[in-house]
């Protein structure tokens, strides 16, 4: 069977997680995440069903069940603390922006 090469990474304010891989092609972004020992490591998943994290490819949201391609570097995404649109509505009665300091 063919191999490719992929990452999965994890990240919070603190600190960052990659794991990086060979795995054999048909290789779901769900059964990397399952690979890596993310879910017993990483303190912020131990907890989290898996079907409720959110992946990523370069970006892109992707489904559990999505099959990787060689260079694939699937991000886990955090769940939101604060509704964007909210913050932004706050900022605004503040006179500020995103990004203005």
């Amino acid at each position: 069977m063919h191999t490719i090469k992929v990452s999965l990474v994890y990240a919070t304010r603190e600190k960052q997680w990659i794991y990086d891989a060979t795995v054999d092609r048909g290789t779901s972004a769900l059964e990397l995440l399952q690979q890596s020992g993310f879910l017993n490591e990483v303190a912020d998943l131990v907890a989290v069903p898996f079907n409720q994290l959110d992946f990523g490819v370069f970006s892109q949201k992707v489904e559990h069940d999505h099959l990787l391609e060689e260079g694939d570097r699937v991000e886990i995404y955090r769940p939101l603390t604060a509704d964007p649109k909210e913050v932004r509505r706050q900022l605004a009665r503040m006179g500020k922006t995103m990004g203005a300091k």
